[in-house]
């Protein structure tokens, strides 16, 4: 199906659509002829379901469906993303690029409205070029969350349109508001209850929708519940375990092996949403009463959520600093057993979690991380914070540890208690990986295809 795509793709190259190493580089959509993909589509539509994947961020979430759909003889598959997108390897998809940015001066509640308008626009294009070629599609799988499906269906009116549905803002009970250390204003619950529209609109649009938890679904307006359907995408348990005979040596030399007292955290930056700076303030008591204890730090400097600090170029470097003005030169005889690693590849991630003797996972009433589930999956012995999404997944001193996110004493207390009786924690482990199973990938592709009402292909 690739090659026989991306052969049709390259026969419009002098309209400057451009086939490169497996996906389709969308450089202008005007005036692009539309023979060669009719004839292509008559061949096909008989016998196979067209399915369009739309993600800003392509394949994000869909990445693993993406790859089975591409799989089955009975489907067409084709993804679009915006020309930042990562891509995936050996499949079609298509880029659009947005006209302009929102504008400075548009009123701020609105920025990100007008922002999912020119995305819309954008991908409006895109779809009428596709159009124009012959592709109409059976389904539309997308994360609306950019606004790229606002004008989806004013193209594909027929097309089944489904949301990927991963969150909508509140000013209670929720991640706005969470932490006292960061009081909202006024003004920023106008805004957050502004962007809203956005979300309502997504809802009113799509015929079905998918959320990965059950935490996530409630949030949602409840007029529209009944549209939403509770599917996670599943992470990758049969590649995910123990093993024992592992070891991982850190950049500074250090070598860890299963059963050293390792401490380990994970998150794509390390910031306040997941509990960094929480993390961080805990330390100093694990440190002082476990001298040999090693604290392996994953995640990037960067902003997935919330905003950078204002006195110091990131997260990091502000609880560093703040370590030093609490316990001075102490810093410097703890400093050696931190290991700060920054965003490290999957196999090494996946070392990461095997030789763990503790895992903490923090995170603010928000969307949960795969990394938890992951760490499950590794069989980790798991200490986490006891807000909404976790206790989806995380049930007290049954298949892990709960702690309240403010806590920090108990925090590291239960950190100490699990390095001191590392034989006590077997059980939870054991639990957590069981309880993993339940998030395994067949079991989230399944659930897609009975969305996409797609048979099972017979073995």
């Amino acid at each position: 199906m690739t090659n026989r795509f991306l052969g049709l793709c390259a026969q419009f190259a002098g309209e400057r659509w451009v086939a490169e190493r497996g996906r389709v580089s969308v450089e202008s959509l005007r005036g692009v002829r539309a023979s060669g993909f009719e004839a292509h589509s008559e061949q096909s539509a008989l016998k196979r379901r067209r399915i369009l994947i739309i993600h800003q961020n392509f394949p994000g979430q869909f990445r693993h469906i993406a790859r089975h759909l591409a799989t089955r003889p009975d489907v067409e598959v084709v993804g679009l993303g915006r020309n930042t997108a990562p891509g995936l390897p050996d499949f079609p998809w298509f880029k659009y690029k947005l006209h302009r940015e929102a504008k400075a001066e548009t009123h701020p509640y609105l920025r990100q409205m007008e922002a999912a308008v020119l995305h819309g626009q954008a991908v409006a294009r895109a779809l009428a070029a596709l159009k124009r070629k012959g592709f109409v599609p059976d389904v539309i799988l997308a994360h609306p969350g950019w606004g790229e499906t606002l004008y989806a269906k004013e193209i594909y009116p027929q097309a089944r349109l489904i949301h990927f549905c991963e969150w909508y803002y509140a000013t209670t009970d929720a991640d706005f508001g969470f932490d006292p250390e960061f009081p909202p204003t006024l003004d920023d619950r106008l805004r957050i209850n502004t962007w809203n529209a956005l979300h309502l609109l997504n809802l009113q649009n799509c015929d079905a929708a998918i959320a990965p938890t059950q935490w996530q679904k409630s949030r949602f307006p409840e007029a529209y519940q009944d549209k939403i359907q509770v599917i996670h995408e599943g992470i990758d348990t049969e590649n995910l375990g123990p093993d024992p005979s592992t070891s991982l040596t850190l950049p500074d030399g250090t070598t860890l092996k299963v059963g050293d007292p390792v401490v380990t955290y994970v998150a794509r930056n390390l910031e306040p949403y997941r509990g960094f700076h929480q993390f961080m303030r805990a330390l100093p008591a694990v440190l002082k009463a476990h001298p040999t204890a090693q604290i392996l730090i994953v995640g990037g400097d960067g902003k997935s959520y919330g905003s950078l600090p204002k006195d110091a170029p990131h997260w990091r470097a502000k609880m560093l600093r703040e370590l030093r003005e609490t316990h001075g030169e102490q810093l410097d005889q703890w400093l050696p057993r931190i290991h700060f690693l920054g965003k490290v590849p999957y196999e090494t991630y996946k070392t990461i979690l095997q030789v763990s003797a503790v895992h903490v996972y923090l995170t603010y009433p928000f969307v949960l991380s795969w990394s938890l589930l992951e760490a499950m999956a590794s069989g980790c012995r798991i200490i986490a914070s006891d807000t909404a999404p976790v206790q989806e997944v995380i049930r007290d001193r049954q298949n892990g540890e709960l702690v309240v996110f403010f806590d920090l004493s108990a925090l590291s207390q239960k950190i100490l208690r699990a390095l001191n009786d590392p034989a006590n924690g077997q059980f939870f482990r054991d639990a957590a990986r069981a309880d993993a199973k339940s998030y395994d990938l067949y079991s989230g592709l399944l659930a897609y295809e009975n969305t996409l009402r797609l048979s099972r292909v017979q073995e």
